[in-house]
This record gives C-alpha cells, sequence and structure tokens, in this order.
C-alpha cells in the first residue's frame, strides 16, 4: 500500500451512530468504557473500503499507520518459505490492526486484507502513541488485545501438534464464537465472509477434513451453516467437542 504514514483512503461512509456498530464485548472497542472509546475514536480520519481483496497492509513494508476496525472482516496472512501466503488469524469489527508495527517501529509482519466491505478509522503512528501515553485506560485494553492475539497463536501452534483435524476445527469455530459471535443464550451466530479453504487454514487442516467435519457437526446439530454465516447451535456442546479433557 501507497505512503509511510496513512494508508489509500476508500470512500467516506455514511454517517451512523457511533454506538451503533455492536462490537463484541470481547473485541478491544467493546471492552472500554464508553468515554475512552469516544476519545480513541477520535483519532485518524474515518474511512470505507468497498470491495473485498483490498491490501490495507502488506508484509514487509515499512508503513506504521494503525487502522480501528468499526465493522467487516479482515484476513491476516504471512508467506511462507515456499512463498504460499498462509492465513493467520481473521479480525472484526472492533480489533486494531497493525498496532504492533506502530509501536517497535518495525516493518510489517504480516499482510491485512479486506474481506468484503470494511469501515474502519486509519490513525498514523505518532498520534496513536500519544494517546497511549495520555491515555491508561486506551493503553491497557490495546496490551489485554495484544495479549489475546499472542495467547491465540499460541494455543493454535499447540493444537496443530496435540490435537486431531476435527478437534481445531471446533476449537476455532469456538474461539471465533467467544469472540466475535452475536450471543443469544447458549446459541451463537457468526458473520465473517470467509471461505472453508479458508476455515480449514485456520483449523490448519486439508479442505475435505474440514468438510467431513463440518458436516458431522451440522448432523449432530451442533452448528449449522448458511450463506457467510456460521450457527452455533449449542455453545457449551461445541466447547465440550474442542476440549474434551476440560
Amino acid at each position: 500500500m501507497d505512503g509511510r504514514e496513512q494508508p489509500r483512503p476508500g470512500s467516506t461512509p455514511g454517517r451512523r451512530v457511533r454506538g451503533d456498530w455492536g462490537w463484541p464485548p470481547a473485541s478491544m472497542l467493546g471492552s472500554l468504557d464508553e468515554s475512552a472509546r469516544n476519545r480513541l475514536l477520535a483519532l485518524g480520519a474515518l474511512t470505507q473500503y468497498p470491495e473485498p481483496g483490498r491490501v490495507l497492509m502488506r508484509e514487509s513494508d515499512p508503513t506504521s499507520f494503525v487502522l480501528i476496525l468499526l465493522d467487516g472482516v479482515v484476513k491476516v496472512t504471512g508467506q511462507t518459505q515456499s512463498g504460499r501466503d498462509a492465513l493467520l488469524a481473521v479480525r472484526m469489527g472492533g480489533d486494531l490492526v497493525g498496532e504492533l508495527t506502530a509501536v517497535d517501529g518495525q516493518a510489517r509482519s504480516a499482510t491485512v486484507t479486506t474481506c468484503g466491505t470494511v469501515v474502519a478509522r486509519a490513525v498514523g503512528q505518532a498520534d496513536f502513541l500519544d494517546c497511549l501515553r495520555r491515555e491508561p485506560r486506551i493503553a491497557h485494553a490495546v496490551n489485554q488485545s495484544v495479549v489475546t492475539k499472542l495467547r491465540e497463536a499460541n494455543s493454535r501452534q499447540i493444537d496443530f501438534t496435540g490435537s486431531d483435524a476435527p478437534t481445531r476445527l471446533a476449537r476455532v469455530l469456538y474461539q471465533i464464537a467467544e469472540s466475535y459471535g452475536v450471543r443469544n443464550g447458549n446459541r451463537v451466530e457468526i458473520h465473517w465472509p470467509l471461505t472453508q479453504p479458508e476455515l480449514a487454514e485456520l483449523a490448519g487442516a486439508a479442505e475435505p477434513t474440514v468438510h467431513k467435519a463440518l458436516r458431522q457437526l451440522r448432523a449432530a446439530g451442533v452448528v449449522s451453516t448458511g450463506y457467510r454465516t456460521v450457527t452455533v447451535n449449542d455453545l457449551e456442546r461445541l466447547k465440550r467437542i474442542a476440549y474434551p479433557a476440560s
């Protein structure tokens, strides 16, 4: 992406009530109280990226801006030694992307790409760091967000070596449901425009294996799938499948 401090802007989104985005409580924005959240959202420029496949940050680039995701989904990918793009994570409305580079000044460690329309605030490195220095509650929320991402990365690495593919898939679905799902009792809806091949990458499994595991979960009534949506019908049962020894 061109530019060292700010991404090339998309279109300006229509007006929307600031508190009406529905960020999950577990997300960085959802964890902040209203006054701290409003101060964070006063930073930078509001912009919209209307098309899927738009690269917002590219691995190894020297850019240092941060994106506060307000709505939509992005993919985080890294290039393997063989030159293949590996899906590392998904981030949704309520999350930050790019904060590690803003803090340590190193080149981007991954590529961030839109999965559909994304609305975000683009914040320059200097403004972001100044906010962290002045606002302890925001700094704490950002630190918690970083720690959560590191824990997720460690958990995935352990899962790849210690669990079979259906269990890893169940863990991916459970983690996404906990972090991003819209909960109604024990039922959780996950709205995310990711394909089954991308879900297979997150689970570290072959695509046919993921298809079979999803069929089994559907047949058992644990999940149901629709267009760009996965519904967890029984979150507690999914947790028992994902973590059978817990």
